[in-house]
Formats: C-alpha cells, structure tokens, sequence
C-alpha cells in the first residue's frame, strides 16, 4: 500500500511540475493558438503596434548657444498596447545597444527638415507597461550654427527605428540658437 501511495504521490508531482514549466498547456493539447501579441521575453524590433509614445516636457529651452550642452527633464509615457522593456527584451544578448528603447532629440531646421546635427539619446529608466509613465533627463546638444530650430523630442528603438517615422506623434519645440 505505502508503494502505491508513493506512487501516486510521484506521478501527481511530475504532473504538476509538467503544467508548471509550460504555462500554457494550449500548446500541448492542439487547443487555442497563444497570443502572438505578447512581447518576446528575448530582444527584438518591437511590433508596429509598440511604437506609440507621448514625450512632453514642462520647460523647454527657448534659446541656447551654438554647442551648448543642456540637461532637459522630460516625461515620456506608453500609450502603445505593448510593453516597452528597458533593453528592448527581458533578456538582450546583442552587442552594443541595439533593441534598447530610449528618449532622444533631433534637430530641424526652420523649414522642418532634419539637420545632420548631433542626437542626444538616453535610454529608458525601467520598462514601462502600457499606460505607464516616467520622468527622466536628456542631454541635449544645441546646433553649432546659429539660426531658428526646431528641437524634436521622441523615442527610439536603437538600431531599429524613431517612433515618429512608425506613425507616433512627436513633440516639437521651437529653439532659437544664437553665437
């Protein structure tokens, strides 16, 4: 009898350890496909559908000198239905940066047209769950030549793409830069 017992007692465990390392028995019985939409745990380009951000900042900088190196505070917030992780996954084995989800600027001249002046970036401080969001500093860089600009605050996937090129809204703020 205590054999048996134990016996049964081993199969329920194997049973459960089973259901335990596959949270999602679908898989297993032909049943449901799982959902396709849930972030990889590994790094990766986010989906279209990721790249949905709300950048603003409460004090922007009006005028700045040619080169001129400012800390701005910025509030970014998810308002994709996907959520961001910090290196672009749970788990990044890329070399570098890529897949990494940061806040950046881009530099537009007075027509909108996108200078070849310096970015600054600086990446996430924690994943973000969508709806969520967080405060964070970019280091800016202003223009070396002196003019009406247009500073263009977004997020980027590193090595992936802006989200304003993927259809998200960006913030822009008028700079004059002076000598």
């Amino acid at each position: 009898m205590k054999l048996r017992i134990g016996l049964v007692i081993t199969v329920l465990t194997s049973i459960g350890l089973m259901i335990a390392c596959n949270p999602n028995p679908a898989t297993n019985t032909g049943g449901s496909a799982p959902n396709t939409t849930a972030p990889s745990s590994v790094a990766a380009p986010l989906p279209d559908n990721g790249f949905r951000a709300e950048v603003t900042i409460a004090e922007p900088p009006t005028k700045l000198r040619t080169g001129q190196k400012e800390t701005i505070n910025i509030k970014i917030k998810n308002v994709s239905d996907v959520t961001w992780f910090q290196r672009g996954g749970e788990i990044n084995n890329e070399t570098g940066n890529k897949f990494y989800l940061a806040a950046g600027n881009q530099w537009l001249d007075k027509d909108g047209k996108q200078t070849t002046e310096e970015e600054g970036h600086n990446g996430i401080p924690k994943n973000l769950k969508p709806g969520e969001e967080t405060q964070m500093t970019l280091l800016i860089t202003a223009p070396k030549t002196p003019g009406e600009y247009f500073m263009r605050l977004d997020m980027v996937q590193e090595g992936v793409a802006w989200f304003g090129d993927k259809g998200s809204t960006t913030t822009k703020v008028p700079v004059t830069v002076v000598k």
